[in-house]
C-alpha cells in the first residue's frame, strides 16, 4: 500500500466506508425533496474495532488534539475538549468557556461527559484503556495514529472523519497538498547524505527516537536517514546520554521540547547545546532544529499538524 499515492489510498478508503453506511431512517421519514429525520448512521472501523455512529453528529466530545485540529480545519463544531492540561497554542480558542471541560487526557471527567449527553466521543491512545467506560456514555471511536504505520493510519483516520461529517472533498484537497509536500521533502532528503538524530528533551533528561517511533515520520515518511538504525522503537523513546549524541555525531539534530509543551521551566536549548554536543557536526554547522512541540508532542495526526510537521523538516533540509 505504501506504493500507492496518499490520495489513491484515501479514495479507496472512502469507497470502502461508503459501502458500510447504514441508513436507519424510519420508512417514510424521507420526503420527496430528499430531507430525512437526521437518523442516518455510518459503521466505521477504528483503532479498537467497528462502531455504528451517527452521521453528522452535533454534540461531539474530542480528546485527541490532532482530530480536533482536523475538525476545526473543516469547520465542524465540537462541544467538549480536554481543558485540564496543556492545549496547543494554535487551538487555544478551545480553552474558553465556550467549550465544556471534559477533564484531562489521562483522567476524563466521566460525570461531566455523561451530563452532556454526547452523540459521539473521539479518543486516541491515552484514553484507549478507558474506551469501554466511555462507550457506556456514547458511541466512542479510537482515532489515534500508529507510529509504526504513520501515514496509512493517518489516512484511515481522515477517511473516517470525512465519512462521518460528509467532508470527503475538503479532506481530499488538504491531503493533496500534504502529498505534494511529502514528495518535495523526500526528494530533498534523497539528494542529501546528512543523517539525523531525533531527541526528546524532558527537564534534565533526553531520549532518542528512530524509525517506527513516535517521531519516526521524519525517517519513515520523509526519508531523512537516521544516524543510528538500532534505536529502540519504544513509546517513550530510548534513554540516552549526551555522550551518546556526541558519539553518534549527527549532521542534523532534531529536538522536541517536552517541557515547553507541558509548561515546564527548563530550556531545551540550554540543556542540549552543551560542551559534548558542541563536538557534533549538527552544532558546528548550525543544524540543530527545535521542532514545535504543539505539533510534534501534543497534536500530531491532524490535517494542520501533519502539514506543519512536514514544513518544519522541509525547512531544515538544504
Amino acid at each position: 500500500m505504501k506504493k500507492l499515492s496518499l490520495i489513491l489510498v484515501m479514495s479507496l478508503l472512502v469507497l470502502f466506508m461508503a459501502a458500510c453506511v447504514s441508513d436507519t431512517t424510519d420508512e417514510g421519514a424521507a420526503n420527496a425533496s430528499g430531507d430525512d429525520a437526521g437518523n442516518e448512521t455510518v459503521t466505521v472501523s477504528h483503532g479498537l474495532g467497528e462502531r455504528e455512529v451517527p452521521k453528522n453528529p452535533k454534540n461531539i466530545v474530542v480528546f485527541d488534539f490532532g482530530i480536533l485540529d482536523t475538525l476545526d480545519k473543516i469547520g465542524v463544531e465540537v462541544a467538549g475538549v480536554a481543558q485540564s492540561g496543556t492545549i496547543p497554542t494554535y487551538l487555544e480558542k478551545y480553552a474558553s468557556d465556550d467549550y465544556e471541560n471534559i477533564g484531562s487526557l489521562k483522567e476524563p471527567d466521566f460525570e461531566k461527559i455523561a451530563s452532556m449527553n454526547p452523540d459521539l466521543i473521539i479518543i486516541s491512545d491515552r484514553q484507549a484503556s478507558l474506551h469501554d467506560q466511555l462507550e457506556e456514555i456514547a458511541p466512542t471511536i479510537h482515532l489515534g495514529v500508529d507510529p509504526t504505520n504513520y501515514m496509512e493510519s493517518f489516512l484511515e483516520n481522515m477517511a473516517v472523519v470525512g465519512e462521518i461529517f460528509d467532508a470527503q472533498d475538503e479532506i481530499e484537497a488538504e491531503l493533496t497538498e500534504i502529498e505534494e509536500s511529502i514528495t518535495a521533502v523526500k526528494e530533498k532528503a534523497a539528494a542529501s547524505d546528512e543523517k539525523a538524530l531525533i531527541i526528546l528533551a524532558n527537564d534534565d533528561k533526553i531520549s532518542a527516537y528512530g524509525p517506527n517511533s513516535r517521531f519516526g515520520l521524519i525517517h519513515d515518511v520523509l526519508g531523512v536517514a537516521p544516524v543510528d538504525e538500532s534505536i529502540e522503537a519504544a513509546t517513550h523513546g530510548m534513554n540516552v546520554t549526551f555522550e551518546y549524541v556526541m558519539e553518534q555525531d549527527p549532521e542534523l539534530l532534531y529536538v522536541v521540547d517536552r517541557s515547553a509543551a507541558v509548561g515546564g521551566d527548563t530550556s531545551a536549548q540550554q540543556l542540549v547545546e552543551n560542551q559534548l554536543v558542541e563536538n557534533t557536526q549538527a552544532y558546528k554547522n548550525d543544524n540543530i532544529y527545535y521542532l514545535d512541540p504543539d505539533f510534534w508532542y501534543l497534536s500530531g495526526g491532524g490535517l494542520v499538524s501533519v502539514a506543519e510537521m512536514i514544513n518544519e523538516i522541509d525547512s531544515s533540509l538544504n
